[in-house]
């Protein structure tokens, strides 16, 4: 059924689908909180229901039905209002500011954990590269772009489940929040490249968005920031709060995303800069008044990426070839974190339980693999059945965290994963945005 076929507008058929997104990824996050899982888990599961993979599977193609490829460009849209602010959060939390004097002490660490993933994904994406990668994609930027996905680490997912067991002061959650920062702020630049040689059409052009990219990154240190520190100032004593610095706020992410799109370095990245250089003020109510309504909006926005990305996972089209190299996907990631991340901190003196717990934290990757996933499949960087593999990885790995620290013992095991009402960074209503310990 489409829109066209029925009396329906297609405004209400979009109003109608966000609706069941809603209600379907409301009912798999209570259950994923029975289960220990954060709700990122459950609402990525929630989006393969609704898909191919499973809704697919009954007669009458019912992820057509209900979500009607007319309908889908809306969708489209709200979901990346909610993924811009999804980044933006998530580069207010990460407050480098907060890794001055430990670079020593973090440093080894840090640059193990991003480069042995990095190096284990390489491998793995030349192996890959001939039965995956799409027609007229170069090897050396598959590989350069599939290793940058291996070595990500959901920063905010990690935040969370870190603070929900109780983590936070203790050397494993420390250790593990300060290399996620460095090694995400690391991967994100070479995402930022990998996007600029994918879309530049030519070296001249790749040179270009290099330029403009630098000339955006000054404009944002040297203008933006201090501009921001000015008009975010907070009230005066008596003087009513007004929402005129949450639409400046709100302003500021969409044009930001406006300019690296233009650009040619993807919208996402925008959000994340605008973050980045937000204010980090200690007194909370610029957090209060800002980062609440922001998650609160950004977790209604959200679960439609997360049906939008199922609606393009088809588990059943992997075959059994398919199915081999989903397993050295799976491999390859979950080895690549753990030796990068386990040994260095069993080197450093931790004991085997507290660098098993250290590597599991750094193997959950959460919706930020998701939104460097969807970046790749817009450039064309992969195809149908890699990103069916890559997105599953990214449950497997996320979903791994809680059990495995709850069979080290690691933490408050009495803590929910997913703790009240989110468990990704967007997916709660968090109390304050959380900095590297």
């Amino acid at each position: 059924m489409t829109a066209a076929s029925t009396s329906v507008p297609l405004d209400a058929i979009v109003m109608a689908d966000v609706a069941v997104v809603l209600l379907v990824g409301a009912l798999m996050v209570a259950l994923g909180r029975r289960l220990h899982q954060p709700p990122v888990v459950a609402e990525i599961a929630a989006g393969l229901m609704l898909g191919p993979s499973v809704l697919g599977l009954l007669p009458g193609d019912l992820p057509a039905l209900i979500f009607p490829p007319e309908a889908r460009p809306a969708l489209s849209a709200l979901a990346q209002v909610g993924l811009a602010l999804f980044m933006f959060l998530a580069g207010w939390e990460l407050d480098l500011g907060r890794l001055r004097g430990r670079t020593r002490s973090v440093g080894s660490t840090a640059v193990l954990a991003m480069a042995v993933p990095f190096a284990v994904g390489a491998g793995a994406a030349a192996l890959l590269y001939r039965s995956t990668a799409p027609d007229g994609v170069g090897a050396d930027i598959f590989v350069l772009y599939l290793a940058t996905a291996f070595s990500i680490t959901a920063f905010p997912v990690l935040a969370r489940i870190i603070r929900d067991r109780g983590l936070g002061h203790t050397p494993v959650g420390t250790l593990a929040m300060a290399c996620a920062a460095a090694g995400d702020v690391v991967a994100w630049c070479v995402l930022v490249l990998v996007v600029a040689l994918a879309g530049a059409g030519g070296t001249g052009g790749f040179f270009t968005v290099l330029a403009l990219t630098a000339l955006y990154a000054a404009v944002m240190v040297f203008a933006v920031r201090p501009l921001l520190h000015r008009l975010l100032r907070p009230a005066a004593p008596g003087r009513p709060e007004t929402g005129a610095r949450l639409v400046l706020v709100v302003a500021g992410v969409l044009l930001s995303s406006y300019a690296t799109s233009w650009i040619g370095i993807h919208a996402i990245f925008g959000a994340f800069a605008f973050g980045l250089v937000m204010p980090r003020p200690e007194e909370p109510r610029l957090r209060r008044r800002l980062a609440a309504p922001l998650e609160k909006t950004s977790s209604l926005l959200l679960p439609v990426f997360f049906v939008l990305t199922g609606l393009s996972v088809d588990i059943g089209d992997l075959g059994a070839t398919g199915f081999l190299a989903l397993l050295l996907v799976l491999t390859a990631a979950v080895v690549g974190k753990y030796a990068g991340a386990v040994i260095p901190a069993r080197l450093s003196g931790m004991s085997w339980r507290d660098a098993g717990a250290f590597g599991t934290l750094m193997n959950t990757r959460g919706l930020t693999e998701l939104v460097i996933l969807g970046v790749g499949r817009e450039l064309g960087l992969i195809g149908p059945q890699l990103f069916t593999m890559m997105v599953l990885m990214a449950l497997v790995t996320t979903a791994m965290a809680g059990p495995l620290l709850r069979l080290l013992g690691v933490g408050d095991a009495a803590a929910p994963a997913g703790g009240g009402d989110g468990g990704d960074q967007a997916h709660d209503s968090r109390k304050q945005v959380i900095g590297v310990p």
